[in-house]
């Protein structure tokens, strides 16, 4: 996978008041990629090295991680600014109309792009990533999703980054290599770990040299507590983005049913806010459907963009 570092270029680009770096790769029809927590632009890797030889890949290190800006103070990541981030960078960049795919927070993220700015896009992809509405509505009335995101609570506590980067990362290491034992701390009780468990039977996608890359990325200062205030922007703002949630742009939804975070369920009713939708379910995948599953991603993405 180091040879991926040799194809790409690095820059980095101003937008809403901060410099994202930004990594740039391939040709043909522009996508834009958003990552999540803990992650950073490589957690695409292997979405880009399917990718690159057929579209305009744009991998942003979102704001507050790896080499891009990390403003203090949790009013600076509320998703609104989120959204105004994604939005500069593609003005700077001069894409025009382009592709937007988000897995995790940036799910949130591209789904707020979608819906606030829809003449940006030709095409929307969510990867394992809530919708806003849906998901408050779930949190709020759901027991099941309301058990799965209980470790949001823990993220959002005042010490929470020290107790992420304790004993080597730890903890995001289990989160990353779906480590169970360590995981059961965070999400008690959950009937999904069983099925998870299942996953470290088999060989995953994350090698040696990927966990390096992550240790270096989430080592970098103030990283870890700039992620979490994604986290404890939301608690505070509750999703309360100036849209309705309603989506004009295509969208492929694409969800690893595995995912111990982001039941199922989050599925249930896109179509009331989404004209034209595809899903697409991934069985034996889990949150980290990426890294799970990277044919059926690339495969789904290109079926769904075209050439």
């Amino acid at each position: 996978m180091s040879k991926l570092f040799d194809e790409i270029e690095e820059v980095y680009i101003e937008t809403n008041g901060i410099k994202l770096h930004t990594v740039l790769i391939g040709s043909g029809k522009p996508l834009m990629l958003l990552h999540g927590f803990p992650d950073f632009w490589y957690g695409w890797k292997d979405v880009i090295l399917g990718l690159k030889d057929k579209y305009k890949l744009i991998v942003p290190d979102m704001r507050g991680y790896n080499l891009s800006d990390k403003p203090e103070g949790i009013e600076n990541y509320t998703l609104d600014i989120l959204i105004d981030d994604i939005k500069g960078l593609s003005e700077a960049l001069n894409l025009g109309k382009f592709s937007l795919a988000g897995h995790d927070w940036g799910g949130p993220v591209a789904w707020g792009v979608a819906g606030k700015y829809p003449e940006l896009l030709e095409k929307l992809i969510i990867i394992n990533g809530p919708h806003p509405i849906i998901m408050r509505n779930l949190i709020a009335k759901d027991k099941d999703q309301r058990r799965a995101s209980s470790y949001v609570f823990e993220f959002i506590k005042p010490d929470s980054a020290n107790l992420l980067m304790e004993n080597d990362f730890k903890v995001l290491k289990a989160i990353m290599d779906m480590n169970i034992e360590t995981l059961k701390d965070l999400f008690v009780g959950l009937k999904t770990l069983e099925k998870v468990s299942e996953l470290q039977e088999r060989e995953r996608g994350l090698s040696g040299f990927d966990m390096e890359k992550y240790v270096e990325a989430w080592s970098q200062s103030g990283a870890i507590q700039a992620g979490l205030h994604y986290y404890r922007a939301s608690v505070k703002d509750a999703f309360t983005s100036s849209w309705d949630g309603t989506i004009k742009v295509p969208t492929l939804v694409i969800h690893g049913m595995n995912d111990i975070a982001l039941t199922p369920k989050i599925l249930n009713g896109l179509e009331d806010y989404i004209k034209e939708l595809k899903i697409v379910k991934i069985e034996n995948a889990s949150h980290w459907v990426m890294i799970d599953a990277p044919k059926e991603v690339n495969s789904s993405i290109k079926d769904f963009i075209g050439e």
